[in-house]
């Protein structure tokens, strides 16, 4: 039995990796365990979780979460969409794909905790991204929108949902949120994720599914 800690940066993020991701790695005896960000901790001791505010605080989780040598592995599950400025390598990324510049950051973010038990993995370009691999879904889990579903589709003009924009009224959840504005990510973002199914995500998502394969190298079955 093998152990990998996920640093996830809110609620959402939490429920996906036991809801969906945990049931399949343990198959294969790879448990998967969230861990919120912290946000903030108060003069009285309280801490608030979710967010990533700046890199300087995760990168302190990062290395606390290191600390447990009982974990496998420690990895990250960070939307890239809004990090902070001063994240490692984003002011000196270089022209290229979505895919080429999330993984200049995820080396340079590697490079800068360099252990050889961690591994980087950056949403392209949010979560909303993997429930845009079967958008159909979300009408399943908000119904009462169900006839903007179309309206959707068009919007996104069959680009592949990781290669949808990180403009600030064009992201995933912009999109979503256009023609469901009932949409609750915490809420609604893991029950759509379960409607889609992991292998559709997967197959949709290469980079997504690229850091499922680096997991799924420590499965012990």
């Amino acid at each position: 039995m093998s152990s990998v800690l996920v640093y996830v940066e809110g609620q959402t993020e939490e429920t996906f990796v036991w809801e969906v991701l945990y049931p399949r790695f343990s198959r294969c005896g790879l448990y998967l365990k969230p861990v919120l960000a912290r946000t903030k901790r108060t003069k009285s001791g309280q801490t608030f979780k979710g967010g990533i505010v700046s890199y300087r605080r995760v990168r302190r989780d990062v290395l606390r979460l290191l600390g447990d040598t009982s974990a496998a592995l420690v990895t990250t599950m960070i939307d890239y969409y809004g990090l902070p400025d001063e994240f490692p390598g984003k002011k000196a990324l270089l022209p290229g794909t979505p895919d080429q510049r999330v993984e200049q950051l995820e080396e340079a973010f590697a490079a800068d905790i360099g252990n050889a038990r961690f591994l980087p993995f950056l949403v392209l370009h949010e979560f909303e991204a993997l429930i845009l691999s079967r958008p159909q879904e979300i009408g399943r889990a908000l119904p009462q929108y169900r006839k903007r579903i179309p309206d959707l589709v068009r919007d996104i003009q069959g680009q592949a949902p990781e290669e949808i924009d990180e403009g600030p009224d064009t992201h995933p959840a912009a999109r979503i949120l256009r023609y469901f504005p009932g949409y609750r990510k915490a809420l609604d973002g893991p029950k759509i994720a379960r409607y889609i199914g992991l292998d559709t995500m997967r197959s949709k998502c290469p980079h997504f599914d690229g850091w499922l394969r680096r997991l799924e190298g420590l499965c012990q079955t």
